[in-house]
């Protein structure tokens, strides 16, 4: 996949294309059905497939007091947009430049110009331009005159809802993890570091590992069943682990962290910069204060008791962490 980080970046001669705008935050299953048709629809034809992105997310910009945490940080975004076998991503910064430039400019620019988009993919509900003053009424218009179409995708619904980044985010951050994993067609991950300043070493040999501060979407405090890959590509290792969310209150400390302690452990090679993917499959209990630190060790037993039996089960099952849910429903 293609990576291009701003209009200058697109070669000239790129296209004719076919195109989906959006934020794709948590890349769901909603995101992925419009973008399969986009890329089935290219490979068809021959031509290009290539989805337009901003970042940073353009609430951050235009309403950063109640701009949300995001699902996906754009490396990670960037990841699960490649699965999908589209050819090319346009990652636009979004400055106040961009954020006043009109529909039609937009539209002139990036799609007909840059792009040389001859079908546009976009859900009913998608607004662009200055202030969102254009909708698909509009943009049909502008395809009309600029020599694109435009296919309109009514909202898939799954659980009692449409498939939606706002209802996966609520969901994670009420600790939600099994209806988020079914909208998403994947299990939440977070992706981080180890913290700092806890000793690290060439050579780890302690079962716990702390993520260094991580500033978007977590579920809700409590304590989970997890996997913890560590390292990257083939060289990365993968523990079962039960990690706690949360301020460790049986301690007094107001100090916030992201602990996991994994199963089956064993020395490893990390340092501060290793990639640690955290992967949230169940949800075990909430954050509980307990009056000393001999019954929170008794509950961390119990703890990785049913943790060690969640994993048991899936293996009996020969079911997959990361399953996916079932079809989705197309009706409104």
């Amino acid at each position: 996949m293609q990576i291009f980080r701003q209009l200058a970046d697109v070669p000239a001669d790129f296209g004719p294309s076919i195109a989906t705008i959006g934020n794709f935050d948590g890349v769901h299953f909603g995101h992925r059905w419009v973008i399969a048709e986009v890329v089935a629809q290219a490979r068809s034809l021959g031509i290009r497939s290539v989805a337009i992105t901003f970042d940073p997310h353009p609430a951050r910009l235009i309403r950063p007091e109640s701009a949300q945490p995001l699902i996906t940080p754009l490396p990670q975004k960037l990841e699960l947009l490649a699965a999908t076998g589209i050819d090319a991503v346009l990652v636009l910064p979004f400055t106040s430049e961009l954020s006043r430039m009109t529909a039609r400019t937009f539209a002139t620019e990036v799609l007909q110009q840059t792009l040389h988009v001859t079908e546009l993919h976009e859900g009913e509900n998608f607004r662009f331009g200055y202030q969102a003053e254009a909708g698909i009424e509009s943009l049909e218009a502008l395809g009309r005159e600029l020599g694109f179409g435009v296919r309109v995708y009514a909202p898939r619904h799954l659980r009692g809802g449409a498939i939606s980044s706002s209802r996966i985010r609520q969901m994670i951050a009420d600790g939600d993890l099994s209806h988020a994993r079914a909208l998403l067609g994947r299990s939440f991950a977070i992706c981080s570091t180890p913290a700092s300043g806890r000793g690290y070493g060439t050579r780890y040999t302690v079962p716990t590992i702390n993520l260094a501060s991580y500033s978007e979407l977590l579920p809700a405090n409590g304590v989970y069943v997890t996997s913890l890959t560590v390292g990257s590509g083939s060289s990365s290792e993968t523990f079962e682990g039960v990690t706690n969310v949360g301020n460790r209150p049986t301690f007094g400390a107001d100090s916030f962290t992201v602990e996991t302690h994994l199963l089956n452990f064993h020395p490893i090679e990390l340092n501060e910069s290793t990639p640690l993917t955290l992967t949230f499959l169940h949800r075990l209990r909430q954050e509980m204060r307990w009056p000393n630190p001999e019954a929170l060790k008794e509950q961390i037993g119990r703890d990785v008791t049913r943790a060690k039996r969640y994993f048991n089960r899936c293996r009996a099952a020969g079911s997959k962490l990361h399953s996916a849910p079932r079809q989705a429903s197309q009706t409104t």
